[in-house]
């Protein structure tokens, strides 16, 4: 058969062939033409007996297997106890050296560059307590006042100083990405120390000593506002070793014994994810899906790597495994008139639903299921607060929303932009996942398990990010398998454009949505702030997954993998 010939001229050429072997899937090649795009798909046709009866015609997104075994997995090396304990006497000890410090520095600039060092090194907790202090001592507007007199003339406009303020106009390029709609000041300083650090870059005047020509190239490749924050912490540590960039050296030390003994909680939640992750035994049953726990483990330590958090990731992980399992049934798998009753049985979330449903959805569904109560259960039994009618309310519209995507694709139909994107911040997961995070917060209480719901429209600006950054990353794959249209094939469609300048527009959105999303960032109470922190860490995560070497969740090797073991497998040396 050739590659080159249409769906239809496949199926009615494969027909007689299924019904001599009825038991055996055959693989097809088909290419379709889309638009000014053609793209290559994997066709699964399989038969359910002896007849010429044809079963649902199968895609698939051809995805590899998990790089990672069980067995790998549960041979992970820790520290010993006694090597534990000895660390943890010492970290005690610079922990109270680093509060001295905080309480001496008293000038502006002191107190930046220290909570500077402190929030880049992964010493968490205590960048917040140099931050409140600082702000008892100078409000933050004062902060950004002080960094843009240091670059403005009597007439308030920007100029170019001499090349030792390097290090300030780094500052000011980092504070400039915390821009908020409407502030032009901010925009102005943003393209002037990026025109200015660019220059001095180019022109070789950036020294190489204290590693800040490596920061100021580091920088200009993406700003820290926009950075997986555990990844720049383990990026920024290697960074300082051996130059006299951390003073006073202590913090460089305490930082070093920090992350590995974190790293030693994460290895432990590891195995045990993966323990739970083999025991449902899905991907045996279930080939056809991404299979990535331990990707999906990097996107939780993404939303948040603090040791105190620990019971959030691990219910995120299992949520994200079933995320990308439901995912793929959706938009690769199943055939719509299966994906309808599915759909059912979510909303009314009843396990008899699944006598409807075929083999593959009843272990889903059933995985899903448990998965909610169970959760559900763990809180009630901590907190005594019943978080189980949420967690089904986000599923049904997670769900709700996956479906509408299947139907658009089955249809043929492309909607437009602003339709698309009404939906797809549900489809990706983000309200699923911060309801999640929220649930798993210490300081829940069942007033905000009421007040939930009024953050809804708030999240939107970190979802919307979440999806556009996937788009932008998956569109060529998903063009050439063949799958829903994305922002970018909508606003082609809509508008009539060539690729480039739909990704022109999709790229200024995002810069739209990063001012929303920095200007809904602030908090009255200790659950916001950790509600607040995953919310803008949603999109940093998605774009370490997808702004690198396009879909590194779908591909998870090179920068995914290199990552992977760098967080979770291999300490940093002391």
């Amino acid at each position: 058969m050739k590659a080159e010939m249409a769906t239809g001229q496949v199926m009615s050429i494969c027909a007689p062939m299924i019904s001599i072997l009825p038991h055996r899937p055959m693989i097809v090649a088909a290419v379709e033409q889309r638009g000014r795009r053609t793209f290559r798909r994997t066709l699964h046709v399989r038969s359910c007996s002896g007849t010429s009866h044809v079963a649902p015609l199968r895609r698939s997104g051809n995805y590899h297997p998990s790089l990672w075994t069980d067995k790998s997995v549960q041979s992970l090396t820790s520290t010993s106890t006694l090597q534990k304990e000895e660390e943890r006497e010492r970290i005690n000890v610079l922990k109270e050296q680093t509060r001295k410090l905080i309480r001496e520095k008293q000038q502006v600039a002191e107190q930046l560059q220290l909570i500077d060092h402190l929030q880049q090194l992964g010493l968490g907790a205590e960048g917040r307590s140099a931050c409140h202090i600082a702000a008892l001592q100078a409000p933050e507007n004062e902060w950004l006042l002080y960094l843009f007199e240091r670059f403005r003339d009597e007439k308030g406009n920007f100029e170019a100083r001499c090349e030792n303020q390097i290090r300030g106009l780094l500052s000011l390029y980092e504070a400039s990405y915390l821009e908020k709609e409407g502030e032009t000041l901010l925009k102005e300083a943003m393209d002037f120390a990026t025109k200015q650090l660019k220059g001095f870059l180019e022109e070789g005047s950036v020294p190489e000593t204290g590693g800040l020509r490596e920061q100021v190239a580091h920088a200009l490749q993406l700003p820290l506002n926009w950075r997986l924050e555990r990844v720049q912490h383990r990026w920024f540590i290697e960074a300082c070793r051996g130059d006299d960039t951390i003073n006073p050296p202590f913090l460089l030390e305490f930082a070093k014994l920090d992350f590995n003994l974190v790293q030693d909680m994460y290895k432990s939640e590891l195995r045990e994810l993966s323990r739970w992750w083999s025991g449902l035994g899905l991907v045996e049953k279930l080939p056809f899906f991404r299979d990535r726990l331990l990707e999906n483990y990097l996107w939780t330590l993404g939303f948040t790597y603090e040791p105190e958090s620990w019971r959030c990731r691990m219910i995120q992980a299992k949520s994200i495994c079933l995320i990308a399992l439901i995912d793929d049934i959706y938009d690769v798998y199943g055939a719509l008139d299966e994906l309808q009753p599915f759909t059912d049985a979510v909303y009314r979330w009843d396990l008899t639903a699944m006598d409807k449903l075929p083999e593959y959805m009843k272990l889903s569904f059933f995985a899903l299921f448990n998965m909610v109560h169970e959760e559900g259960y763990r809180v009630m039994k901590e907190t005594g607060l019943d978080v189980v009618p949420g967690l089904k309310r986000e599923w049904r519209d997670q769900c709700k929303a996956f479906f509408e995507e299947a139907k658009w694709f089955h249809h043929g139909q492309t909607p437009k932009l602003n339709e698309y994107l009404e939906n797809a911040w549900v489809s990706i997961g983000g309200p699923n996942i911060l309801f999640n995070a929220y649930c798993m917060s210490k300081d829940l209480t069942g007033e905000a398990l009421k007040f939930y719901p009024n953050y809804h429209e708030i999240t939107r600006s970190s979802n919307i990010l979440f999806r556009l950054y996937d788009d932008m990353g998956t569109f060529t794959d998903e063009i050439e398998r063949g799958d829903v249209a994305k922002s970018i094939q909508c606003y082609m469609h809509e508008k009539g454009v060539s690729e480039e300048v739909a990704r022109a527009k999709i790229r200024e959105l995002m810069r739209k949505y990063w001012r929303e999303l920095n200007a809904s960032l602030s908090w009255d109470s200790p659950l916001e702030e950790y509600f607040m922190n995953i919310q803008v860490n949603i999109p940093r995560t998605a774009q370490f997954f997808y702004d690198h070497e396009g879909d590194g969740y779908g591909k998870a090797y090179g920068e995914t993998k290199s990552q992977i073991i760098l967080l979770l497998f291999e300490p940093i040396q002391i």
